[in-house]
């Protein structure tokens, strides 16, 4: 098992965090863990994200990684600040290398057979599928994964708890990443609550 997949098989959902204020993010952390779910994804979407990423690390049984990873700058950004995994919207050539050269588990965006195909020359298995809705939904995730019976997936982008589980039961697909776990404003007992019910899916 690589070290992206056994992050994606720690959990049935990877809360995608928004986090505006560091001050939210160690009791955020907190809520999301005692729901179950260990595996954050604080997307680099915010001039608190770094730091945010630093206070979430002193949770114990917290996995915390870096989203919205677009260039090897950021990559080195989010490792310093302590992410334990990479995630990106897309795939270059360029970030894929620096973040095999680092060694960090790398979970690259792919909407398209060409997309697997460049990561498959770099040695990767594991991409999430996004914009998962938008990029043409369940149908599109099955035409693509026909061809490549190896790889992998985490669909990000309209999944909801209305359609976690339809996505979760497709057998290439082993974990999805989700915001609806931790909405803005959300009170720690709702977020863990919310959790709780994520980190029972069935997949």
């Amino acid at each position: 098992m690589t070290p992206i997949e056994q992050v994606m098989r720690t959990a049935p959902v990877i809360p995608v965090l928004v986090i505006d204020d560091v001050a939210e993010a160690e009791p955020l952390a907190r809520a999301l863990v005692a729901g179950g779910l260990n595996v954050l994804e604080v997307t680099l979407r915010t001039p608190a994200a770094l730091d945010a990423i630093r206070a979430m690390k002193q949770v114990p049984g917290a996995i915390v990684g870096a989203g919205t990873v677009t260039n090897p700058q950021q990559l080195d950004e989010a490792v310093a600040a302590g992410s334990e995994f990479i995630v990106s919207p897309g795939l270059t050539e360029t970030l894929g290398r620096a973040a095999i050269a680092k060694g960090v588990p790398f979970l690259p965006g792919i909407a398209n057979a060409g997309d697997i195909m460049r990561g498959l020359e770099l040695g990767l298995s594991e991409f999430k599928f996004f914009p998962a809705t938008a990029a043409g939904g369940i149908p599109a995730l099955k035409a693509l994964a026909a061809p490549f019976g190896q790889v992998r997936f985490c669909p990000t982008g309209g999944i909801s708890v209305d359609n976690a589980a339809e996505w979760l039961a497709l057998e290439p697909v082993l974990c999805v990443g989700g915001s609806w776990v931790a909405p803005r404003g959300g009170s720690p007992e709702q977020i863990e609550q919310l959790a709780a019910a994520a980190a029972k899916l069935p997949r």
